[in-house]
């Protein structure tokens, strides 16, 4: 990490502001050579973390922004290196100009995520958190936003830290039980052991039990947009969405593949699956497009299931209600409100459909009354996480690994394993648990971590 690096932190897009970041031990030389405080104070001599108004200039003294500059001395700084931000306006021409400056002197182009990667290797953050800067930028509900910014202040890591502690401290007294043979564990300190171990099995198991909540948190909730042709699906659709995403015609059959988006309807994120219209068909195009309706109403955790509402239930209708399975909620839409209702929401409790809501694709009305249902079925998801759901795949299998680990401690103990073994158990789980803060990463790990990070941060 001896390289000063620098990038554009704002994007490269016309802005009213734009920053560029500058991190490394010249740093503060280099920002000290381009920037002129209109106070007349050398960069290197100000104080850390106040803006400062000035000039920013070429080597040859050719002016390229009035802005503000602000420094950030090691290991006080986001980085834990010296750091410099140069706040521009944000012409993306003039970004561009100030960093070819930096690149004359010596600085060069930071690779993605590698700001926050060194401010992991130099101990400013722990990998949980670090994982969680970019789950906050990609955050697309306030949900997930607020859980990524519970899990960057610590959230997750505190509780992995105290388990791997735990872990630690047995591990040291099994080790002096090897060093020195003579000193037997006794039988009160094994049961003791089987105690703690049993509830730190039992916290990892609620912590991964998390997981599946995170996951949907993060990406979306499969949700189908299911029914016969022409009831509307993908009129709805676009509705919800408020453009045209889907082709709607008056033609029955008009959508022939899924299409899929995703919404924040009632503060719950939702990826939407508009589908072909299920229907007995002898065109093979369509044929495939029912298939994969088929297999949408399989991976789904919700259903939206369109019902024309100008007319009365159709056989295609039952025979749409019969493939639908009892365990993914359904929210039964009876759409083309605005026209004369011909079917009303008693005729499907005798499927058990207990949740109809009224709506009208093509103006609008009852979206509102779709979201409040949405918001009471997965009250979880519309609420603000401080952190404790784990949504990333990579923490989990960790988090597993190390349940199994400690499991198999405990199923040691009770056979009386010799110390050593219960050791490669404990060791395991250990391991494991380190790669979620990031005590026991391999470095070509946390490099494939933070290529998914954009450049800057």
């Amino acid at each position: 990490m001896a390289d000063t690096i620098a990038a554009i932190s704002t994007g490269n897009t016309i802005s009213a502001i734009g920053i560029i970041r500058v991190s490394g031990a010249n740093a503060i030389v280099v920002a000290n050579e381009m920037f002129r405080s209109s106070s007349g104070m050398l960069l290197k001599d100000a104080e850390s973390k106040y803006m400062h108004f000035g000039e920013l200039r070429t080597a040859d003294g050719i002016l390229m922004d009035m802005c503000l500059c602000m420094i950030s001395r090691m290991p006080d700084s986001y980085t834990g290196e010296d750091c410099v931000e140069f706040h521009c306006h944000g012409s993306p021409v003039v970004l561009s100009e100030v960093l070819h400056e930096l690149y004359k002197k010596g600085v060069r182009h930071a690779e993605p995520g590698e700001f926050t990667k060194r401010a992991f290797l130099n101990g400013r953050m722990d990998l949980a958190s670090a994982e969680a800067v970019i789950d906050l930028i990609e955050s697309e509900s306030p949900s997930a936003a607020y859980n990524a910014a519970g899990q960057l202040s610590g959230a997750v890591s505190v509780g992995m830290n105290e388990i791997y502690n735990t872990l630690v401290d047995i591990m040291a007294h099994f080790h002096a039980t090897i060093d020195y043979p003579d000193e037997d564990i006794d039988d009160f300190k094994i049961a003791e052991y089987r105690i703690i171990l049993s509830e730190t099995y039992k916290k990892l198991q609620n912590i991964l039990d998390t997981h599946d909540r995170g996951r949907l948190l993060k990406s979306g909730i499969p949700t189908a947009i299911i029914g016969r042709p022409n009831t509307g699906k993908s009129s709805l659709l676009n509705a919800l969405l408020g453009y045209q995403r889907a082709i709607v015609t008056e033609i029955a059959g008009t959508t022939r593949d899924t299409i899929e988006e995703k919404i924040l309807l009632g503060g719950v994120l939702l990826k939407l699956i508009d589908t072909a219209g299920l229907r007995a068909s002898s065109d093979k195009v369509e044929q495939f497009g029912i298939e994969r309706t088929l297999d949408a109403i399989k991976s789904s955790k919700l259903i939206l299931l369109v019902f024309d509402g100008s007319e009365p239930l159709q056989e295609e209708d039952f025979e749409v209600l019969r493939k639908l399975s009892v365990d993914v909620p359904v929210i039964a839409l009876i759409n083309k409100s605005d026209l004369p209702s011909l079917l009303k929401s008693e005729a499907l409790e005798q499927f058990d459909i207990t949740e109809t809501c009224n709506v009208s694709a093509l103006t609008g009305e009852g979206i509102n009354g779709l979201e409040a249902i949405v918001s009471e079925k997965f009250p979880l998801f519309s609420s603000m996480p401080t952190g404790e759901l784990i949504t990333n795949a990579r923490q989990a299998d960790a988090i597993m690994r190390a349940k199994d680990s400690v499991g198999a401690t405990i199923d040691a103990l009770a056979e009386s394993v010799t110390p050593d073994a219960i050791l490669t158990d404990i060791e395991v789980a250990i391991t494991a648990i380190g790669e979620v803060t990031g005590i026991t990463m391999r470095e070509d790990i946390v490099s494939r971590i933070f290529e998914r990070f954009c450049v800057g941060k």
